[in-house]
């Protein structure tokens, strides 16, 4: 039985003082004990995130790290192995936004995927169309691709240390949601191309979807049988909100 996850990407919000009050309300959240409940804040707030959690079962990732594994020479980025020892435990790679705003290509987003496994962190992998690759109907090929990309450069068995999250692109942060059936399908899709390569893989990894995910449509996006959770975008800036979205995941 796979065991839900929901997963908050704060992306490039929050000061000190708008994190501390986060973190109080989180705090506070009664969360349902057969969700995993994960945050990724921006490199900054890290620490202050890990330090104010303590003793709360909300798991701290990052949200994108270098293609180097290990520190050097390499201004700006901060290293798979800095995240782990800073107390991180997943790492985001992939993401829309770094594909489409900073250029990220498949064979990047491999590379960082390999750098993250090797310190020990759990990569999410996130895959996703835009609107015109939906509309033109390449849905499953765009998003075949990608993970086939990982699957191609990595090996299959790389995903029973790893999640995937669907984000279609057409979705994140405009209001608009696929259907429950429409996640469904695209989830189904993953977890068939992860089974022609190895079944019992397929069956373990959890798949989750994002794309302005909010308490009112959570649940039944994650009643979907391929749909292990979600990767929750501004609703996870508010603890209520995001602790609603949690408890559907349990329900």
């Amino acid at each position: 039985m796979r065991r839900a996850l929901v997963a908050g990407n704060w992306k490039m919000h929050g000061t000190r003082s708008s994190v501390s009050e986060l973190i109080k309300g989180l705090q506070q959240l009664a969360l349902p004990t057969d969700v995993e409940v994960a945050v990724f804040p921006p490199y900054l707030y890290i620490e202050q995130v890990l330090k104010g959690l303590e003793g709360k079962s909300i798991a701290v990732g990052a949200q994108n790290c270098a293609l180097e594994p290990e520190q050097g020479a390499l201004t700006g980025e901060i290293a798979a192995s800095q995240l782990a020892d800073a107390g991180c435990r997943l790492v985001l790679v992939g993401h829309s936004e770094r594909r489409q705003i900073i250029g990220e290509g498949d064979d990047v987003v491999s590379r960082k995927f390999a750098a993250a496994q090797s310190c020990g962190l759990i990569p999410v992998l996130c895959i996703g169309e835009s609107r015109e690759e939906r509309e033109a109907g390449r849905t499953l090929e765009v998003v075949g691709r990608q993970l086939g990309s990982v699957i191609e450069n990595l090996g299959v068995e790389v995903f029973s240390r790893a999640v995937v999250a669907y984000e279609p692109v057409w979705a994140i942060g405009t209001g608009l949601t696929a259907t429950p059936e429409q996640a469904q399908q695209v989830h189904a899709a993953i977890r068939a191309q992860l089974a022609a390569e190895d079944a019992e893989v397929a069956q373990g990894v959890r798949l989750l979807y994002g794309g302005s995910v909010k308490a009112a449509n959570a649940a039944e996006l994650f009643g979907m049988p391929d749909i292990d959770g979600g990767l929750i975008g501004g609703a996870s800036l508010n603890a209520d909100e995001f602790g609603a979205i949690c408890c559907a995941a349990g329900s």
